[in-house]
Parts: C-alpha cells; structure tokens; sequence
C-alpha cells in the first residue's frame, strides 16, 4: 500500500470544532430559522431543533473551528519521531491564517508533500476550506481543489485506504487503533464533549491534547497500513 509514500512527507491534522454559539437561544434569529430547516433531517421523537443544536458543530454553516493539530514525522538517528503543534484559538480567523501560513509552508518544500487525515475528505479538509471563506480568507493552494485533476490533489485520508474502494464502508479512528493494537486517543473525552470542554470549561488545551490524541493516532494508523513500525511513545514532542 502507498509504496512510494515516504511518512516525512506527510502533514497529519486534525480539528476540533464547536457550534458558533454556546446555545441555541444565543443564535440569530435568521439563522436558528436555517437551522430549524436543517435539523428536521435527522429529529427523534419529540426532539426539538433546540434539543439538537450541539450538533451543530459538524457542519461548517453553523459552526467553527476551536483547534486544528497538524504533526509530522522526522528521522533522529535512524529513529521515527513525531512533532505535533495545536493552533488552538478562540479567534477562529486568527487560528485559521497561521495554520494557512503553517501549511503553506510545508507544501511549498516539494512537490511530494501531502495531507493526511481520517475521515478528511469527507469532513476536516472541506470544514477548513469552508471556514476560510467565510472568515474572507485565501485559500492556500493544497485545499483550493476546484478545478484539479485528481493526481493534482494532496489528499490522504486513512479511512479512505481503509475502505479498499468499499464507499459505503466506515470504520472510525477508535475501532481502527484497536485491532491495530495503537494505543486509543479517546483515553480523556471524545468528539461529543468537545463543545462542553469549549463553552462551560473553557479549556482549550485540553481540546488541543485530545486533538493531538487523534492527530498521532493518525499517523500510526497509516504507518500500520503501510507496514511500518510505530513510533515510540517516548518521541511523541508537542511544539508550544
């Protein structure tokens, strides 16, 4: 698998995000209009649009980015190590133009850099692009994807490796580091906590701990598929 994918060329990341308000009744009135539309998609029982809007979070209209974690995997003495750095921020433009600034730079080194992450087609690559537009940012160049041809397009996605072309297949990163024997990143809270560690803790080092969590999950899922040692825990390294 990915025979000439070489790991150091990779940029795993992960993100977190949150409802762009603490509460339902905290949303403009327009926009809780759009979100009533939206959530009679997927309402239970006597649940009430209201009842639902932590979910928000998922969707890039209704919601914003609070941590995006990105690592890469480095060479020390022959060793794999694993450097991670939290661009984690209540300021969601500000957030958003250093980790643009942080990716561009790493893409700009060679024409084999790539992004990885799980389930990232689908939900953090397009979310950051989203969020950057509203925010009136430039896209950087890897996620401005419109009119790429499909070789042009530095997307990894491990579920996506995962699938073997099975579409309607998905696995989560959890179940993954299980039978792959990797040690779980859901060891402190998980996605559905986040926005209660944002809006009633504010805590968001905890939320970029956890996100880092996920982020070296990532990469020792894809060094699994590759058949590659892990990396040791003792070379993880957080970049403050």
């Amino acid at each position: 698998m990915q025979e000439n994918l070489h790991p150091e060329n990779i940029l795993f990341i992960d993100i977190e995000t949150v409802p762009q308000h603490p509460s339902y009744s905290d949303v403009d009135e327009n926009l809780q209009k759009l979100w009533d539309k939206k959530a009679q998609y997927f309402l239970k029982d006597e649940e009430t649009p209201a009842d639902i809007y932590q979910r928000a979070g998922i969707y890039a209209e209704f919601g914003k980015i609070v941590c995006i974690s990105a690592g890469v995997i480095h060479h020390v003495q022959g060793e794999m190590h694993f450097k991670v750095k939290s661009f984690a921020n209540d300021d969601e433009k500000q957030l958003l133009m250093e980790f643009r600034d942080m990716l561009e730079n790493f893409m700009s080194k060679g024409p084999d850099k790539n992004l990885c992450g799980h389930n990232a087609k689908e939900f953090d690559f397009p979310y950051i692009a989203r969020r950057m537009l509203i925010n009136g940012l430039k896209l950087p160049q890897a996620l401005n994807i419109a009119g790429k041809k499909p070789w042009e397009i530095k997307f990894l996605d491990t579920l996506d490796l995962w699938k073997f072309g099975d579409y309607k297949h998905y696995t989560s990163l959890n179940l993954l580091t299980t039978i792959f024997n990797i040690p779980s990143p859901k060891d402190d809270i998980d996605g559905s906590q986040v926005a209660d560690v944002y809006y009633k803790e504010n805590d968001l080092e905890r939320i970029a701990i956890y996100c880092e969590k996920d982020v070296l999950a990532t990469a020792q899922l894809l060094l699994r598929l590759m058949g590659k040692p892990l990396i040791e825990e003792d070379y993880f390294e957080r970049v403050i």
